[in-house]
């Protein structure tokens, strides 16, 4: 290729080597709006955010004003990001983001047709979630932080507890705060007989309220006996860090690599995976889909149904043991 294409492919796909750089201040405003109005979680602003680096480098490689990009621009760019080895589900990030964008400058009258509209990514597998075995889930739930503090591992515990136990997304346990009120996003609400219920705003601004089992609920209220020894005063946040205040998904990120090493597990622990597990060890005990859905606060009952896949073996079992016409029956 020509040294000014090679240099556009770079520019198009290469991540930036200096993720501090500010973008435009017409940019910025989109993120505010994300963050504001749209309330985006952090790690989907990061990722979008990185998407409009890509954009304003290949934009300036080409060289066309952002406003006055057009479709075929978008495709040529995608294309390179595939070619130099972004994997397709990055790139449908990245689309998504300036999709977002443009249709946002459209909706503001800054531009008459979104140029991203139409373009998609290359098509790609849908891995399987990545969810822990049933022993290795409750040896991480039964393992006792090693924290000095002891009020920071009545917090680790009760942070497994909650994925685990409750299938939260890491931003909606984040976002819990120990009471309702007006201003939160999320909280649990403890109930007469000891029930307890978690309230969270999931994608797309949806609330969904799930139960707390009973392991969870101990750990809750281990917890929330020595909450008082690190948070500040006033702080509405249920989950708090060192400083007193809320604590961040990439804390609860790190907290939970290091007690998965503790626990002897031999697989890289997140978040999101307690998540997947949650999903998976219900569904093979109840079979009931729809159920699950609504506790993941699933929009499309197929996103859910991708957890039927995850243990083929295991529910071949099930049935070859409980099907009357699961086997030939011997003479």
């Amino acid at each position: 290729a020509p040294a000014a294409a090679r240099r556009l492919m770079t520019a198009a796909a290469e991540p930036a080597t200096e993720p501090q750089a500010a973008l435009p201040d017409e940019l910025q405003a989109w993120l505010q709006h994300l963050q504001v109005e749209r309330r985006l979680a952090p790690r989907t602003l990061t990722l979008y955010t990185e998407a409009l680096r890509r954009l304003v480098r290949a934009a300036q490689a080409h060289p066309v004003p952002l406003l006055q990009v057009q479709s075929h621009h978008v495709r040529r760019w995608a294309a390179q990001l595939h070619g130099q080895g972004l994997a397709p589900r990055s790139i449908a990030i990245v689309l998504a983001a300036w999709r977002g964008l443009y249709r946002w400058w459209g909706d503001n009258r800054k531009i008459s047709s979104n140029p991203v509209e139409g373009v998609r990514a290359p098509k790609a597998g849908r891995p399987l979630p990545k969810a822990l075995s049933v022993d290795h889930a409750v040896a991480l739930a039964e393992h006792e932080p090693t924290a000095p503090d002891p009020a920071m591992r009545a917090r680790d515990h009760c942070v497994v507890e909650l994925l685990y136990g409750c299938g939260l997304r890491v931003g909606e346990l984040v976002a819990l705060d120990v009471a309702g009120s007006a201003e939160a996003v999320g909280w649990i609400d403890r109930e007469p007989g000891g029930e307890a219920t978690a309230h969270v705003l999931g994608k797309g601004s949806k609330r969904r309220s799930v139960p707390v089992g009973s392991a969870a609920r101990q750990a809750l209220d281990d917890w929330l006996a020595v909450r008082g020894q690190l948070a500040k005063a006033g702080e509405p946040a249920l989950l708090v860090g060192k400083r007193g205040g809320r604590i961040t998904d990439g804390q609860v990120r790190a907290r939970l690599k290091a007690l998965a090493l503790q626990a002897g597990l031999p697989v890289h622990v997140h978040p999101h995976m307690l998540r997947h597990s949650f999903a998976s060890h219900l569904l093979q005990s109840s079979g009931d889909l729809r159920a699950v859905q609504e506790l993941l606060g699933h929009a499309s009952i197929a996103t859910t149904q991708v957890y039927t896949r995850l243990d083929f073996q295991h529910l071949a079992k099930v049935y070859d043991a409980a099907h009357p016409r699961a086997r030939k029956r011997g003479a």
